[in-house]
């Protein structure tokens, strides 16, 4: 089974199951002399864990992790790091119903016919349990951008109909962790957790957007042709399980603008070139300009329900899935921490990549 590494020069390759006995991360290519800060790894990997509040899964996993390699005295060696985190709360008991049924929309029956083996325990390999040893390798990946100024953050933007109409630029960044949905308007956020609350109590779920910010990016990351920085980002948010949908700058809304309204005039400011608008979204012809970069990522309703479904079993024959087990209503909420890790990764790769005065430890 390949495709379990992502990036170039800062490359991550994750390990383990939902149900097995735990997964991990190997990240190649970090530099040497990055200091390490374990408590933000560990508050990271804290906004991503199920059992977090009454809107998430109430699968109780700590996620305490260990870093097994490539760190010493709390110092990057330059040699890979290995983190390993412990799966402390699986029941793998919720799911030998499905043991020869597929459940709709889920990896089960593509995963059964690729392989001729599937793991039913949660998913195995297709679970979004594998997405914490992402956010671990994307808190070492924001120490590293962190170096060169660039910072990274993202919240929730929509839930179902309920969208927050603020840019970017006008909210509070401090009140995201402000409550359970993450998103940083209090008022839409009462909305929305009252929403997954709801949708919850029918036995349903509810998908959402969340929507990254990445400031503090150089001009000159990313290359004009395959490797556009828009396009690794893109592969990035579509990697996470149940992204459906990516756009950058005015996305699929530019499409309503003419040319003369849409384009990003340069202008000089304070001795420095920058846009005068930003509809680029920060990246034009595949390479940062400077400017920040914004973007959303869409995710789909749960495929779990905790309602009967028709389906299939192995043989080809009809039956009745049962919802059962511990799921989340609405995954938005526990995505933040994965988009951020993410984008983070991308960034990380392509500092890299392009060669700047003094290198990530000048």
């Amino acid at each position: 089974m390949p495709g379990n590494t992502f990036g170039s020069l800062f490359r991550i390759t994750t390990f383990g199951e939902s149900h097995g006995a735990g997964i991990g991360v190997v990240i190649d290519g970090c530099p040497s002399g990055i200091e390490i800060d374990e408590s933000l790894i560990q508050a990271d990997l804290d906004k991503r864990r199920p059992g977090q509040s009454a809107i998430v899964t109430q699968r109780k996993e700590p996620d305490q992790f260990e870093i097994k390699s490539g760190v010493f005295g709390g110092i990057t060696t330059g040699m890979p790091i290995l983190i390993y985190i412990a799966n402390k709360d699986a029941k793998s008991k919720d799911y030998g119903h499905i043991r020869d049924q597929y459940r709709p929309s889920h990896a089960d029956y593509t995963y059964a016919e690729k392989y001729g083996i599937r793991d039913y325990r949660g998913g195995g390999r297709s679970s979004a349990r594998e997405t914490a040893a992402r956010v671990a390798a994307g808190a070492i990946a924001k120490m590293l951008c962190k170096k060169k100024g660039i910072d990274t953050f993202a919240y929730v933007s929509q839930v179902g109909n309920l969208k927050l109409d603020s840019p970017y630029t006008e909210i509070d960044r401090n009140a995201i962790e402000s409550n359970p949905v993450r998103c940083p308007d209090t008022h839409m956020a009462e909305k929305m957790e009252a929403l997954i609350r709801t949708v919850r109590k029918e036995g349903d779920t509810i998908g959402g957007v969340v929507t990254g910010v990445i400031t503090g990016v150089p001009v000159g990351l990313g290359e004009p042709v395959f490797d556009k920085l828009h396009a690794d980002l893109g592969k990035a948010m579509l990697s996470i399980n149940a992204c459906k949908g990516f756009e950058y700058g005015s996305g699929f809304e530019g499409v309503k603008m003419r040319g003369s309204k849409h384009n990003d005039q340069l202008i000089r400011h304070e001795g420095k070139v920058i846009t005068q608008t930003n509809y680029s979204g920060g990246i034009q012809g595949g390479i940062s300009n400077g400017m920040d970069i914004y973007f959303n990522a869409a995710f789909k309703p749960v495929a779990t329900l905790m309602q009967d479904q028709r389906s299939l079993d192995a043989d080809g024959n009809e039956v009745i899935v049962q919802g059962k087990g511990r799921h989340d209503p609405c995954v938005v909420p526990r995505a933040v921490a994965i988009v951020e890790a993410m984008a983070a990764i991308v960034m990380a790769d392509h500092m890299l990549r392009h060669t700047l005065p003094g290198g990530f430890t000048g």
